[in-house]
């Protein structure tokens, strides 16, 4: 077999039988011929004069019968490759410099075949151990070895055994790593060093000390990666494990077929760890960490992210950076409070970033969307910085304020007595803001009295504040005629006359239209005429909304942002939502019609129990009318995929066919990262968001505890509401 494994497996072994160097034993006539040369006498046949070997030839009879097969010596430039040698021609392989540095440290162990040479050939003409051949030639051919090395050679005469060395030559099979890693360990033993090792082999002492790191592993666990069930990863991965029973126990489930638990290994390694992927420190790095004292731990293998020893100097190195950098949030009657980990919300106060535009005019929507904007330019520009150089601390200061001036100018006002800073992985710092809940106007409280009465609790969507804009109706009501009419009287006239305009309006659609239209709008955007009695038609719609959620700016927030200009465009008309509507083009009046209908619609369910077959059935119906695609408009986020397990991010990389060696070493946090940007990269998203197929079954009863504590962050934090609206 002609690779580095074959020719240096088991250096330890290279004392017994002939010496290192791969020089032939000495046969009668040798020191005879040594000492004939040190008098001055002509050497006998096989030695030149000045001691070196003489390449055989046909016409030596010593050569011509070799006795018990031993290897011959022949100068290595009386060798080439044969030309019946299969891989005659072929150019030298990407393994050849690493077998030459091994050929080089260890000599050749496993001598070559050779046919005596022919008209005009060398004298010796390789049969099996071409790569060999290649490797000793670029070493002369870069002056590390003479043109006259010594290379062992068996010498074959016959035909047929000439024959059985071509076939021989082909059939090598590479040493596996299973065996090289064993062969590793009997030289540990054999106290061969770390150096010497890597001489042997032409490996670099890093890779022999990952190799040696696997020699001690149980053997099942050996067996499992040398019988394919277990990969090199994984193998690395339960020479983590300090108890080899377990190892054991572990490598015999996988031999059985029963699979490599790999993420549960993981979560157990990555209990109480904190490792250079935190959050924090992103803003703190290694210098300021070390600054504070801070020790690293680096892995052998560099798959896994340096463990940091000391989380109090990576706090207190981050906390002190923290308070110097949100200063610029300071401001009379506002606390700012500085916490690295995701901060529960207030429950005294209302946090801003919900009402996205809701209830503001056309100049103040003007200026939310300015403020969007230079957020989004200020998080831009700290993408690709190093944020613990203290060159990047203008720019994430500037971050912060666009940040909090966004997420005030996106409702009506009110003061922020509170701002929570706390650590992110893509900005540095990122923060939360919270204030007094804002007064709702008198009209929406009645009305939500109103509604309150009949709903119950159904109306509390009512008391977020309704629209003051003065009305003008184009058409008013004509005065009832109460004089002399008693209550069956008028109820009997109200219900003909409702009759009568269901009639005229089921054959007029577009009026039909028109009045839906005006109703949602009403209902749903000014919360105006809510209850019975608050206007002609009697639907009622609710705007969708999770309690403690954001929108998620692509997907609902892009609605709320075109009915927040809808109804500043309405205030400054002076018009009846009806007539406003009417006077719509019709393109804009069904784009409008279709972004209330959607804003109406409710799938999410509370509980795994709680699945709402008829309105699934109904989901994927429209679903498969408007062709949905929740990756045309946005792509799983952090927030999103914090809520999810480790089994489950796992599986969606492999959905994506994003599957990558490192995702089952990383810590939760770590991983929601990678599959978002991985998702972002591919523009995928789960079908099961789109409707297009069934969700995930629940998870087993089992895992449900650690799932279930997996989920709540890699820190023990609660995952963020922020954007975690989808339910579905």
């Amino acid at each position: 077999m002609d690779n580095a494994y074959t020719h240096c497996v088991d250096i330890a072994d290279t004392t017994r039988g002939s010496p290192r160097g791969c020089v032939a034993p000495r046969r009668p006539g040798d020191r005879r011929a040594e000492g004939e040369a040190g008098r001055g006498r002509a050497p006998g046949p096989g030695v030149v004069p000045d001691g070196r070997a003489e390449s055989p030839s046909m016409s030596d009879p010593a050569i011509a019968a070799p006795e018990a097969r031993l290897p011959v010596t022949f100068p290595l430039r009386d060798l080439a490759v044969a030309p019946e040698n299969l891989r005659f021609g072929e150019p030298p392989d990407e393994g050849i410099p690493q077998l030459a540095e091994a050929l080089l440290a260890a000599g050749l162990l496993q001598p070559l075949t050779v046919r005596p040479g022919r008209r005009r050939e060398k004298p010796a003409m390789v049969l099996d151990g071409r790569r060999r051949w290649l490797a000793l030639t670029s070493l002369r051919e870069a002056g590390r070895i003479a043109a006259d090395h010594p290379v062992s050679a068996f010498l074959e005469t016959d035909p047929a055994r000439q024959a059985a060395a071509l076939v021989l030559t082909n059939t090598g099979v590479p040493a596996h790593i299973a065996d090289v890693i064993a062969a590793i360990g009997r030289m540990l033993k054999a106290r061969l060093t770390v150096a010497a090792i890597a001489g042997a082999l032409g490996y670099a002492e890093l890779e022999v000390r990952r190799l040696a790191a696997l020699a001690d592993l149980h053997p099942k666990a050996l067996e499992a990666l040398k019988a394919g069930r277990l990969t090199l990863r994984q193998a690395r991965l339960l020479a983590r494990l300090p108890d080899r029973r377990e190892q054991g126990e572990l490598a015999g489930q996988a031999l059985a077929g029963h699979g490599f638990p790999e993420w549960r290994i993981t979560e157990r390694l990555d209990r109480e760890r904190l490792t250079a992927a935190d959050r924090r420190f992103r803003l703190v790095g290694p210098g300021g960490y070390a600054a504070a004292g801070g020790r690293t731990e680096s892995d052998l293998f560099g798959e896994r992210p340096d463990v940091l020893l000391d989380p109090e100097a990576l706090e207190a190195a981050w906390t002190a950076r923290a308070e110097a950098l949100a200063d610029v949030l300071a401001a009379p009657g506002r606390e700012v409070r500085i916490a690295s980990a995701i901060p529960d919300p207030d429950a005294a106060l209302e946090p801003f970033g919900h009402a996205w535009g809701d209830g503001l005019d056309a100049a103040a929507l003007d200026v939310w969307r300015a403020a969007e904007a230079a957020a989004d330019e200020a998080r831009a520009a700290l993408a690709d910085l190093d944020l613990s150089d203290g060159a990047s601390d203008p720019l994430i200061r500037t971050y912060l304020d666009a940040r909090l001036t966004a997420l005030v100018a996106g409702e009506p006002p009110r003061p922020v007595s509170l701002v929570q800073v706390f650590a992110s992985g893509r900005t540095g710092l990122e923060l939360s803001a919270y204030g007094p809940p804002g007064e709702a106007p008198e009209s929406a409280v009645e009305a939500g009295a109103a509604l309150d009465d009949e709903q119950g609790d159904a109306g509390a969507a009512a008391h977020r504040p309704a629209s003051s804009a003065p009305v003008r109706c184009v058409a008013p009501a004509p005065p009832p005629e109460l004089e002399g009419v008693n209550h069956a009287l008028h109820e009997v006239r109200t219900d003909t006359a409702t009759r009568a305009l269901i009639r005229a309006l089921a054959d007029d659609p577009g009026s039909a239209v028109v009045a839906l239209t005006a109703r949602l709008f009403s209902v749903m955007v000014l919360r105006q005429g809510l209850g019975r009695g608050g206007g002609a038609l009697t639907l009622q719609a609710e705007a969708y909304g999770r309690p403690g959620a954001s929108p998620i700016g692509p997907l609902d927030g892009e609605v709320r942002r075109r009915l927040a200009e809808r109804r500043a465009a309405w205030e400054a008309s002076g018009l009846s939502p009806i007539a406003w509507a009417a006077g719509l083009p019709h393109g804009e009046r069904m784009a409008m019609l279709a972004e209330l209908t959607a804003l109406g619609l409710d799938l999410r369910e509370a509980r795994t129990s709680q699945v709402r077959t008829a309105a699934r059935a109904e989901a994927a119906e429209i679903a498969a009318l408007c062709g949905a695609d929740v990756a045309l408009h946005w792509t799983p986020d952090e927030a999103f995929l914090a809520a999810h397990p480790k089994s489950r991010l796992l599986a969606m990389l492999d959905e994506m066919g994003a599957s990558d060696s490192r995702a089952g070493g990383c810590r939760k946090d770590e991983l929601v990262a990678l599959v978002a940007e991985r998702a972002a990269e591919r523009g995928w998203a789960p079908a099961y968001l789109s409707w297009a197929a069934a969700l995930p079954d629940a998870p087993e009863p089992a895992e449900s505890e650690a799932e279930a504590a997996d989920a709540a962050g890699a820190d023990g934090v609660p995952t963020p509401p922020d954007g975690a609206a989808i339910a579905a």
